[in-house]
């Protein structure tokens, strides 16, 4: 079973383009707790290697990326303080 408490938060990023998706994933990861998962979605084909770029710049861990009918969702957990 899930713990409720750590339930996933999603994104959608799908119609906009670098650098925008960057910039709104790091401000919802702003008001994250600790090791929440967000699931994220984005249709600009560079937000793969933005993201996984991002990740190592802040910390926060990529659990995955998968592209899905042209679709990049990722997810993405915040780093514990």
């Amino acid at each position: 079973p899930r713990n409720p408490s750590m339930s996933e938060q999603e994104l959608d990023l799908t119609g906009l383009r670098c650098p925008a998706p960057i910039v709104k994933l790091n401000g919802a990861t702003k008001t994250l707790a600790p090791g929440a998962v967000l699931r994220v979605i984005a249709s600009d084909p560079a937000f793969e290697l933005d993201v996984q770029a991002w990740c190592r710049r802040t910390g926060n861990a990529l659990l995955g990326v998968e592209t899905q009918d042209g679709t990049l969702r990722a997810r993405i957990q915040k780093k514990a303080d």
